[in-house]
């Protein structure tokens, strides 16, 4: 349970939400990026239960907090107007007004954002990514969501789905994407395919590790991502060697994007930049030596979240508080 903030104006306060596949977390979040209430459900999976399960989570924000708007993190495609979301993998709208029904719903102002394009915000404004001038954010979970900050302004593209950085593709004929495409670039490096690559090193060689071997053998369909962390700190051979492969295509990744955008920062973030300790100085190195011109030119700072788990929040909660009227409408 929060407490109630004694603020001057409901200007101040405003509710971010990331709408994920699995639960729907928002925050009230201040004007200096600081989360000072929360409330968490779990996600429904049809349209109208889904929306009056967001509608309840941020009634119980706004029952002990004067909010003034409403900013919602989708993990999906939201139209450039950031009204509508046109498609979500893992959440039931689709070609729906979201801002509008919720908007309805809750008589605030609401206003969408890719998650992706939420947390880099956030840490534009708030954490990792500041001073930075042209930004990439990779966010590493399940698989790969970017964004790109340019002197400040996000990129959607023409249609407002840009980047979609994770389905470049790095290995032609590679692994198969949920996309319909093959050898994207997070079938390499996302938390999905650390397990593919720890049961490939282990197919390969089942007597190559003892922790992660027996956890399979135990249960084959239980591996994770977080597993497969736990068990190379513990020095676990096939472990250290699935997150030495993760890194390596990190590398290759971020040299791709910086051929195409060269930023001058770069920031990781995700479920898997917790692990970042087992990957990003050997991330760095592979991406200093597969740079185009390497040795002739400035590379890219590259640094882990500041703000973590929370950045989706924070960042949709205060875009929602500059589409405030009067406010400057970031572009």
């Amino acid at each position: 349970m929060g407490t109630i903030v004694d603020v001057d104006s409901a200007e101040e306060l405003t509710v971010g939400v990331d709408v994920g596949g699995t639960s729907i977390r928002a925050s009230v979040v201040d004007v200096r990026g600081e989360v000072i209430d929360t409330a968490q459900a779990p996600t429904p999976h049809s349209v109208d239960a889904l929306e009056q399960g967001i509608a309840r989570t941020v009634r119980e924000l706004t029952a002990r907090h004067p909010i003034a708007a409403v900013g919602l993190a989708v993990a999906g495609f939201v139209d450039y107007d950031r009204t509508s979301v046109r498609f979500a993998p893992h959440l039931p709208w689709m070609d729906t007004p979201v801002a509008r029904l919720l908007g309805d719903r809750l008589a605030l102002q609401v206003v969408l954002e890719h998650d992706a394009n939420a947390a880099a915000w956030a840490e534009w404004r708030f954490g990792a990514a500041g001073g930075g001038r042209n930004v990439v954010v990779v966010a590493i979970g399940t698989g790969i969501g970017a964004a790109l900050l340019i002197d400040g302004r996000l990129y959607r593209g023409s249609f407002g789905v840009a980047p979609e950085l994770g389905h470049l593709q790095v290995v032609p004929d590679g692994r198969a994407c949920p996309c319909g495409k093959r050898g994207c670039w997070e079938r390499y490096c996302s938390g999905t395919a650390l397990v593919d690559t720890a049961l490939e090193l282990l197919a390969a060689e089942p007597s190559g590790s003892t922790v992660l071997a027996r956890d399979v053998a135990v249960d084959p369909g239980g591996l994770t991502g977080r597993r497969i962390a736990a068990a190379a700190r513990e020095g676990d051979p096939v472990a250290l060697a699935t997150f030495a492969d993760f890194a390596r295509w990190l590398g290759v990744g971020l040299a791709t994007v910086s051929d195409v955008f060269d930023p001058d920062l770069v920031v990781i973030c995700g479920g898997v930049g917790s692990s970042a300790s087992l990957f990003l100085d050997e991330a760095r190195e592979h991406y200093a030596r597969l740079v185009t011109g390497a040795g002739h030119r400035p590379l890219a700072r590259i640094r882990h979240t500041q703000l973590g788990e929370a950045a989706g929040m924070i960042g949709a909660a205060d875009l929602a508080r500059q589409a405030l009227p009067g406010r400057s409408w970031p572009r």
